[in-house]
Parts: C-alpha cells; structure tokens; sequence
C-alpha cells in the first residue's frame, strides 16, 4: 500500500504507526486472524485497509464483516457496495442481516446491541478471536462530553478502552489516539471512497448533537485530543483501581464452582474506594445481572460490612450476603432464591447461559430449572447422604437442574441422578460456572 502525499492534507495514517498501535493492543497469533467492523464510513473503511495491509505482511488475513439493520430503504445496496469496494481490494467480506421487527425507540442502542451479538456470534462460530472497530480520537471525545453532561463517575469518564475481553472475543480499537482528519485524508490518498450515514447528520440524536457542539468549539481553537486526553488520563488511573482491586479480591475472596463466594475480613481493611470497588465486583458476578448495584446500595451495604453488622444477613444485585456457616469472620455471597429463572426447555446439542451465570451444554433434549427447596426435599428423600454435600445449604435451592414431568433426573453440582438414568454425563454435556461478568475481568486498558 502506497500513499499520495500532500501539503494540504492532514498527515496520513502510515504503515508503520498503524502497525505501532497494533502492537500496543496485541498479542496476536503469528499469523493473526481478525474480523473488522465495516460499515462503509470513512472510518472503517480506512481501519479494513490498514488493517488488511498489516495482516497480510503477517501471513494472516481479516474478514470485514458488514450489517444491514434494514432501518434504511437503501441500506441492503449500501452494503452491496460496500462489498463491491472489498472485493476489489482481495478482502474477505461477509453481511449479516438484523431480522425481526425493530424497536421504535431507542432504535440506535438497539441497532449497536444487534449489531455487536451479529458479529460476536459470526467471530465465535468463525473461531476467530479478534473483533476490530473503528473508534477514534473523535469518538473518544464525544464520549467524554456526553458522559461529563449525565454526570458519569471516575470509571465512566475513562470512557472508551483500548482493549474489552469478552467470552467470545477480544474487542480492539486501535484508533483512539487517531483523529478523523488523519482517516479521512488517508483513505483521499487511496482514492477510495465512502458512504455518509444519513443518521450521522439528525439532531435526534444526542451524538449527533455534541459532534455539532465540537465543530463549533474546534473553530475557537479547543481540539478533541484535549477531551480524548482527559478521558485517557482518567483512563490510566482506572487500570490503576482495577488492578489494586483485582489484588484485593485475590486476597480476600473464593469462588466455588456452584456459583457462590466466601470473603474474609481482608474486604473491611482495604481503603473505602477499593473496597467498595471489590464488593461491587462480587455482587455483579455472582448475582448474575448485567450491571452493577447503585452506589448508594453499596455503599449502605459496606457499612454494615465495617461495623460488622452483616452476620444477620443482606441482600443486593440478586445476592444474599450473610454469616458463612462454621468460618469464623467469613461471609457467604450467594444467589437469591427469589425472582427464579423460567424453566427453559433446551433442545439436544444446544449450549446456554442460563441464569445469567451457568454455561450448559445438553446431549439430550432437557428441561433446565433451579432445584428449590421442593426439589432439595425431591433429591434427599432419594438419596438421604447428600444432606452431607459441601455445598452450603443457602445455595443448594439455586443449583442448575435437569427436570421433567416425573420430576428431576440430574443436579450436576452434587452428583445427583435419578436411580435408573444413565447419568449426568448422559443428560448434560457440561455446565461450568460462567457469569457475565468474572470476578477479576480483563481490566481497562489504555493503549
């Protein structure tokens, strides 16, 4: 890849700085493999030719990967062009369609959810571990304001990482210190063009909206590498947090496999902001939820945690906390067996995450629930000796089950089967604890 330099242009994205920055949000595979996120905009398309050109002096390859919301009467020709413009360069290209009925509000946070859950599952069944996207500098900044104006705490205002781990993938973006003018006068050099998205020009949208405010504040001279700083800077000092958090909790907390921790009086020692960080981490991981309890939750939480006050027990985030049975000074944080999920049919060879924290697998067709306390009674009048199971008896009504109308064939967390079946192997392939959100995560990463 060559470039047509000059003076009226902003510097170009070179080769050699692109390649920097993608070393700094590595490893990679020796001949790495990526998806890039192409939605036909200045920006991607110059991140799928950079990044194209980076792969291939690897020996790897990227796959651009393009989605049609159908939320515009032309969008399926835009991708078909975009396609067209992929093609022409050697570059593997794949569009995924959004189907159903869409929402008629909150249409762009659901079109970025579908958008992310399509390439997520086409990258996990591709057995491709890298899922590229095109924020920049820009982006960054727009950020940063929309957060300051809701208000948005210390981890919030970091905005953006460079790095996010998920079970599937690793998302990168490797453009955060990249303006849009660096971009769009690269992609001039190559002479290749791009689509506008008319949705980028509505003031409907808050986004939109600041992007306007940034234009206005550019021409007083104000930059967004100033606000895209800020947040870097805020960034930083999450890594820092997190780390000091993950520290802690290595320290003072174990999880056990049946979806439940124990934390020692090492949590109450820490400083508060740590501390409270950690607590936070526990309940979201074993709760089972998508986001974190609300501060003020916590932090009355935390101070019945430092006067020593939780041995009666408290519940937050869909976590019971209370006295751990025979450990003296130790707590038990486990799932509440209130609000319990549907029982869910599972067809054979399919794999869920049930209750927000369980992966399974199932061989045979299968009906999953939570044993309960009926089904507790169910299983020790066939097998009296598992009342002596290690599985604390607060977290017992929570286990995974495999039921059906004779009532319960399977509860994998304490070797149970029904007398007659072929046993847990035969009914579930696996099942691992496996919450949305780990206890130590892959932290924020500033590139």
């Amino acid at each position: 890849m060559s470039f047509r330099r000059s003076s009226e242009l902003p510097p170009l994205l070179a080769e050699a700085e692109f390649s920097h920055l993608m070393e700094a949000i590595g490893p990679f595979e020796t001949a790495p493999r990526l998806c890039i996120a192409v939605s036909g905009g200045r920006d991607s398309m110059a991140l799928v030719i950079l990044a194209d050109t980076w792969a291939r002096r690897l020996g790897g390859q990227v796959t651009a990967l393009t989605v049609d919301h159908g939320l515009r009467p032309n969008s399926a020709a835009d991708a078909g062009r975009v396609g067209a413009w992929l093609r022409e360069r050697g570059i593997d290209h794949h569009l995924l369609t959004w189907p159903g009925t869409k929402p008629t509000t909150g249409i762009q946070a659901a079109a970025r959810r579908a958008r992310y859950d399509l390439m997520t599952a086409w990258c996990r069944d591709a057995g491709i571990l890298h899922l590229v996207v095109a924020h920049h500098q820009d982006d960054q900044a727009e950020t940063y304001l929309m957060r300051l104006a809701r208000g948005s705490g210390e981890d919030g205002l970091a905005c953006m990482a460079a790095v996010v781990e998920t079970p599937d993938v690793r998302l990168l973006r490797p453009l955060l210190a990249v303006p849009r003018s660096r971009l769009t006068a690269t992609l001039k050099a190559l002479g290749q063009p791009w689509l506008e998205d008319p949705s980028n020009h509505d003031p409907a949208f808050a986004r939109v909206r600041v992007r306007a405010d940034l234009a206005v504040a550019r021409k007083s001279g104000r930059r967004s590498a100033g606000w895209a700083a800020e947040a870097g800077r805020r960034g930083r000092r999450r890594m820092l947090r997190e780390a000091a958090v993950s520290a802690l909790l290595a320290r003072c907390c174990v999880v056990y496999p049946a979806g439940y921790a124990v934390i020692d009086g090492t949590l109450a020692t820490a400083p508060v902001e740590i501390s409270l960080a950690a607590l936070s981490r526990i309940v979201l991981c074993i709760g089972g939820r998508d986001y974190g309890p609300r501060r003020d939750r916590l932090l009355r939480l935390h101070g019945r945690l430092l006067d020593g006050r939780l041995r009666r027990g408290a519940t937050l985030g869909g976590c019971r906390i209370l006295a751990a049975g025979g450990a003296v000074g130790k707590l038990l944080v486990c799932r509440e067996t209130r609000d319990p999920p549907l029982p869910l049919d599972v067809r054979p060879g399919t794999e869920v995450l049930w209750d927000g924290r369980f992966q399974i697998a199932v061989r045979s067709a299968a009906r999953l629930e939570r044993l309960g306390r009926h089904g507790w009674a169910e299983v020790v009048g066939h097998r009296p000796d598992l009342r002596q199971n290690p599985v604390p008896a607060a977290v017992r009504p929570t286990l995974p089950t495999v039921a059906d109308k004779a009532g319960i064939r399977a509860v994998p967390h304490i070797g149970y089967r029904r007398e007659g079946e072929g046993g847990t192997a035969d009914e579930i392939g696996h099942v691992a604890f496996h919450p949305r959100h780990s206890l130590s995560p892959g932290g924020f990463l500033v590139a």
